[in-house]
């Protein structure tokens, strides 16, 4: 291993040692929220623009993943369409809402937002809308980003129920360039998947004490097919991705 690719890997490492500390008790609370919602038979929602929306297809029918989240994907604000414009479309009032109108977001769902900068319009459109219609709202964020770059703009830090507060700094780059002024090493995509992963995990747990907790298998795995059957005839009403 090289000295950069060493710095990064304790770079993160450090991160998510520093996150199990500060993050303890947002994650509890965050992890209650699920699992009221779950125990209602209600869903869980994940949206997020730009490379924040690879959170949204983390939890989406993954082995070891919960069966009530549902990804929130539009595709002019993710990458694959036109990464420039993506950035165009997070910026643009209105696009979120007819999109969630769609999806059919019901009071007492939950809805994960994921946004680093956490000012943008598209992450704010989408916690006031989940908010409007009675659903808990989860930031994923930087506290320290969106503060640096608010400059009175309203932040999602400031709306949503509960903030997890991934502690990145203003950029999510965290290695310095050797002979330049640029930074290299986003973290956010690993911080938030390992945050979101180990709340459903904490949820996934609770449930199976019950022997409810409707988790997938590898589709590789003995019984994946039968299991993971049943459980899309049981969530697809509610899922369009599934």
């Amino acid at each position: 291993m090289t000295a950069v690719t060493d710095a990064y890997f304790s770079n993160l490492i450090g991160r998510l040692e520093a996150l199990k500390k500060s993050l303890a008790k947002p994650m509890a609370k965050a992890a209650a929220v699920i699992l009221d919602a779950a125990r209602h038979d209600k869903r869980v929602y994940v949206f997020g623009t730009g490379h924040s929306h690879m959170l949204a297809e983390e939890v989406h029918y993954r082995a070891g993943g919960l069966a009530f989240t549902v990804p929130v994907l539009i595709g002019s604000a993710m990458l694959h369409e036109g990464a420039v414009i993506s950035s165009v479309y997070e910026r643009t009032q209105g696009l979120v809402r007819p999109v969630l109108e769609r999806y059919g977001m019901q009071p007492g769902d939950v809805i994960i937002i994921a946004s680093n900068s956490g000012v943008n319009a598209a992450p704010i459109e989408a916690a006031d809308y989940g908010r409007e219609i009675g659903a808990k709202v989860i930031a994923v964020t930087s506290v320290a980003y969106s503060s640096a770059i608010a400059n009175g703009r309203r932040r999602l830090v400031d709306i949503a129920d509960v903030v997890l507060d991934n502690g990145l700094p203003p950029g999510d780059a965290v290695l310095d360039l050797a002979g330049s002024s640029l930074k290299v090493g986003p973290v956010s995509t690993a911080v938030g998947a390992t945050v979101l992963n180990a709340i459903f995990a904490e949820v996934a747990s609770v449930l199976s004490k019950s022997g409810d907790a409707p988790v997938y298998l590898s589709a590789n795995m003995p019984g994946a097919a039968e299991v993971n059957q049943r459980l899309v005839r049981k969530y697809r009403p509610r899922n369009p991705h599934l």
